[in-house]
């Protein structure tokens, strides 16, 4: 199958909508969060299970064959329906990412929606709901902001630039950490989907992620990548195509840069 402009268009143009009515239900759930652990090693809230099903629903009224990998599905697993059209599209979806943040009403959280064709993005949207910031990309066009286009920066590794980190080692500091604190600022949002975001729009030269799974990474990769940064796991091979039949949540070891950060970056991540 071909995909055509039009296709791309009305998939992000649904994808927009549905990020925006999931992050309006966010906000208005923020002050009155119920959270609860999730596989015994990450919060989940209400509004996250609420959000999602937003998402899926809206999804449906335009594409009602296509399938869906989400966080949140039963007892703690991803939720994964199957496409039933025979070209199989693929709707990634993380409804709140950063839900540690948004369970402690830190302002710092996104949804993350993405569509996958033959395993590889094709549509991504990133939003993020306390400052109505939109994130967008289809393949083969211009990664934007808020509708204006935007570029990964050409910045070198110096002390004044900024990279995106993980914030929690339950087995302590990695070496890598100390050696790229040395050399340059790091930040942790705590939502990988905005740390891939930040790249694409160049404040930041990079992102390290520490095992995010597809629905952190989707979206968000597309977005960078076609904003010019390198997306690669961290032995800087490409993560993409992913086989979506068989995905069953494994994590991705994720590097995001622009072309001059990304080599220097990687070496010492290996």
């Amino acid at each position: 199958m071909t995909l055509n402009h039009k296709d791309l268009s009305q998939m992000l143009e649904v994808a927009v909508v549905a990020a925006r009515l999931a992050g309006q239900r966010a906000m208005e759930e923020i002050n009155f969060i119920k959270a609860s652990v999730k596989n015994n090693t990450e919060l989940v809230t209400q509004a996250d299970v609420r959000c999602q099903q937003i998402i899926i629903d809206r999804i449906k009224e335009t594409f009602s064959d296509h399938g869906f990998i989400g966080e949140e599905g039963k007892d703690g697993a991803l939720l994964k329906q199957p496409p039933r059209a025979s070209s199989p599209f693929w709707w990634v979806i993380d409804p709140i990412d950063g839900t540690n943040n948004f369970a402690h009403n830190l302002l710092s959280f996104a949804v993350s929606i993405a569509v996958m064709y033959e395993g590889v993005p094709i549509v991504g949207v990133i939003y993020s709901p306390p400052d109505d910031s939109m994130f967008t990309a289809v393949k083969d066009g211009p990664a934007q902001f808020n509708n204006s286009v935007i570029k990964a920066s050409e910045k070198e590794i110096d002390r004044f630039e900024e990279l995106g980190i993980e914030s929690f080692f339950p087995d302590g500091i990695p070496k890598y950490m100390d050696a790229l604190g040395r050399r340059m600022r790091l930040r942790g949002l705590g939502t990988t989907a905005l740390h891939l975001a930040y790249v694409a729009k160049g404040s930041m030269v990079g992102a390290i992620m520490n095992k995010p799974k597809l629905w952190d990474i989707a979206a968000g990769s597309l977005i960078a990548e076609t904003a010019g940064a390198i997306v690669t796991d961290w032995s800087g091979n490409k993560i993409f195509p992913v086989d979506l039949d068989n995905y069953d949540g494994g994590p991705f070891n994720t590097l995001v840069a622009n072309k001059k950060a990304h080599p220097e970056i990687l070496k010492e991540l290996k």
